[in-house]
């Protein structure tokens, strides 16, 4: 037991190491323990690299007295650097996107944050995109400072001096793979290069999420825009390329569902009495999916970054998850329509082509919908009741960019989506849906008239 801590911030780190039972077993030969970073006074083991990037930026001079603390957060950085500002007396304003839980936003405000939500689905170099608001806020806000999570090293650091050396005592040095869900990259980046200095053996395994980057920059050193679209995994994936993230110590990435992730989130309370976050189940699905590259006598250590109250919402709420259709049913489902071919492959134009571009594509193969992207990203969608009326309005707007006049992308799902909730997603406002099928790289799109032909 600890002794009496001076501050709050004495209380991080030192989290347990508890063993997984009921999940893996008959599944994955080795012996699985998870490190509980809820224990920390933030309930993430995001608080260990909020102190360590706050106290460097103290002794480099870059936060003075009295000053602000500015982030652009998913909500656990956030929650952490907030702790530790109103122990050390600092102010904080956080930048976050619209797919974070209600539960993170109201939990900064609780420790006095200001929180400006921004859209997710924008370049991060786009104005609006949380990254680039945290920055202007930087030049704006007098005596602030920007954490910047991603780029700062500070991050990483922090892992390599006490996430890394609590592993490998707590293991006794028997640990022989880690198991940890890759955003900014700094706790398997540095864990992983501690523990690869103590024994070149151990295995660090990265799980991605599929519209996320990572993995096929792993696997090919090429940056494709083509991998990035919406996903509603928390906490893991990127569509850049954070300096935090050293491929080099990472031996592999594994790609995991939405569907399998919210699955799995839920399987760890209720089968290991272990309430735990989105990422959590992340890595544990992706440890199953990579069971048959372990054998008896490894010990796999999976890092469960965050508390599942903070996704009381969404993967623990039935209507969340019946709404994005990861309950299994019975019934037809979007992959019974691709099957038919009645759902067609995606069909797109870039938004930088003229507005005529997209009437003879559209016209061409009579569609009534497609999508926008933008250097390969999928961006929005144009369907011909908008078009039409733009048309109308200013025939000119021929020789304009599609993208202005661009209406919000279509929703993805799951190709295993059951039929009946597509017919609900499907609206005026929405008048088609894009399935992902994650097992072959295609994306189809169903439309309400695809739809019509099957109810």
């Amino acid at each position: 037991m600890k002794p009496i801590c001076d501050t709050i911030l004495d209380a991080i780190g030192g989290t347990p190491m508890v063993r997984i039972n009921n999940i893996t077993r008959g599944v994955v030969p080795a012996t699985v323990l998870a490190k509980i970073e809820t224990f920390n006074p933030g309930n993430s083991i995001k608080d260990r690299m909020a102190v360590r990037m706050i106290e460097d930026a103290e002794k480099k001079g870059l936060l003075k007295p009295g000053g602000t603390i500015i982030e652009g957060t998913s909500g656990n950085t956030g929650m952490g650097l907030a702790i530790a500002a109103i122990v050390k007396g600092y102010k904080c304003i956080f930048t976050t996107t619209d797919k974070q839980s209600k539960e993170k936003v109201d939990a900064l405000r609780a420790f006095g944050a200001e929180v400006i939500v921004c859209p997710t689905n924008v370049d991060p170099e786009d104005p609006r995109s949380y990254y680039s608001v945290s920055s202007r806020l930087e030049k704006e806000v007098p005596n602030s400072w920007k954490a910047n999570q991603y780029d700062n090293l500070s991050n990483s650091a922090a892992h390599y001096e006490q996430t890394g050396p609590e592993i490998w005592e707590q293991t006794a040095g028997r640990v022989t793979h880690v198991v940890v869900g890759v955003g900014t990259g700094g706790t398997i980046s540095g864990a992983g290069r501690y523990l690869k200095e103590r024994n070149p053996r151990v295995k660090v395994w990265g799980i991605d999420t599929y519209g996320s980057v990572f993995k096929k920059y792993k696997e090919t050193g090429v940056f494709d825009k083509n991998e990035i679209y919406p996903y509603v995994t928390e906490g893991i994936g990127e569509d850049f390329l954070p300096q935090n993230v050293d491929f080099s110590v990472i031996d592999h990435f594994e790609k995991v569902t939405d569907k399998d992730a919210a699955l799995m989130t839920r399987r760890i309370a209720r089968e290991e009495g272990i309430f735990a976050g989105n990422s959590a189940g992340s890595a544990m699905a992706g440890l199953l999916q990579l069971k048959d590259n372990f054998r008896k006598g490894d010990v796999i250590v999976v890092i469960f970054h965050d508390h599942g109250s903070r996704y009381l919402g969404k993967m623990f709420n039935d209507d969340w998850m019946r709404e994005k259709g990861f309950f299994e049913k019975s019934g037809m489902t979007a992959r019974d329509l691709v099957a038919a071919g009645i759902s067609g492959a995606l069909r797109s134009i870039d938004g930088a082509q003229p507005v005529a571009a997209a009437v003879r594509l559209m016209g061409e193969h009579d569609f009534s919908q497609i999508s926008i992207t933008h250097d390969g990203r999928l961006v929005g969608s144009l369907n011909e009741t908008h078009l039409y009326e733009e048309l109308v309005k200013d025939p000119a707007i021929k020789t304009e960019p599609v993208e202005s006049i661009m209406q919000p992308a279509f929703p993805f799902v799951d190709v295993s989506t059951p039929v009946d909730l597509l017919s609900t997603m499907i609206t005026p406002v929405t008048p088609a849906v894009l399935v992902r099928d994650f097992k072959t790289d295609q994306t189809f799109i169903i439309t309400r008239s695809d739809v019509i032909r099957v109810l």
